[in-house]
């Protein structure tokens, strides 16, 4: 329950806020006005570009003060980079996964990985971010490069763990992890990002985003195959367990 009591701060009456809640409950609060900052900077960035966005006008769109707005983001760009990085969080495999013991799993490790992938960049908050990228970069290229540190190149790195880790199991060949990466993305992606872009394609559905993850995995193990002294896989029964 929170109560207002008026305190003097320099001859100015002001309203402090005493909190009963917890620790949990100020940090859930604290949260709260962070998100609700993020969610008004980037409707502002997207209504009227990042050159021309205020930080007046996203302070009055949630609902705090500047003072406080340059508290928890310490400038424009920070409230950029924070927006981006949020959304690719979303990207983000589990950093525990099962290690790779045969093809198999790792077909099932590119089609996850592929799955969050469509689904997160085909977000149309994603593509407004892109097409936010796109206009300012005349103008500014911090959007674009605060998009490829936090989003391109953060889900490269994950595919590329997946891809090096397969090669130490040799369920791949030599091949250049860098190159084998840009491969399966091309396959992946095939003509849709220029669609989304363009708004000529809707965002695909969870049918369809398994397909084409499911399509690109296929696709890039029969361009790459295992390396020649690749050991046997042992087999395995219904449960995953191996046969001894």
């Amino acid at each position: 329950m929170l109560r207002y009591q008026p305190v003097p701060c320099q001859g100015v009456m002001l309203t402090r806020v005493k909190s009963e809640a917890s620790k949990g409950g100020e940090t859930t609060a604290g949260q709260f006005v962070r998100d609700r900052i993020l969610s008004a900077a980037f409707a502002a960035f997207t209504e009227h570009g990042y050159t021309q966005a205020s930080t007046l006008d996203i302070a009055t769109r949630a609902k705090v003060s500047k003072r406080e707005l340059y508290a928890l983001f310490g400038s424009k760009q920070q409230m950029l980079v924070a927006c981006i990085a949020e959304r690719a969080k979303r990207m983000r495999l589990p950093a525990e996964r099962p290690p790779l013991r045969d093809r198999k799993d790792l077909h099932a490790a590119l089609v996850a990985f592929g799955s969050v992938l469509l689904a997160e960049i085909s977000d149309p908050d994603v593509i407004a971010v892109f097409r936010l990228a796109v206009a300012e970069a005349d103008r500014t290229a911090e959007v674009a490069q605060a998009l490829d540190v936090y989003g391109r190149k953060a889900a490269r790195a994950a595919l590329q763990e997946i891809l090096e880790q397969a090669q130490s199991a040799s369920l791949l060949n030599g091949a250049d992890p860098d190159r084998m990466a840009s491969q399966f993305m091309a396959l992946l992606w095939e003509d849709l990002m220029v669609g989304l872009m363009l708004g000529v394609a809707g965002r695909p559905g969870p049918g369809e985003v398994r397909r084409r993850a499911r399509d690109a995995a296929d696709a890039f193990l029969r361009l790459h195959p295992e390396r020649d002294d690749a050991p046997l896989p042992a087999s395995r029964d219904r449960g995953g367990a191996q046969n001894v």
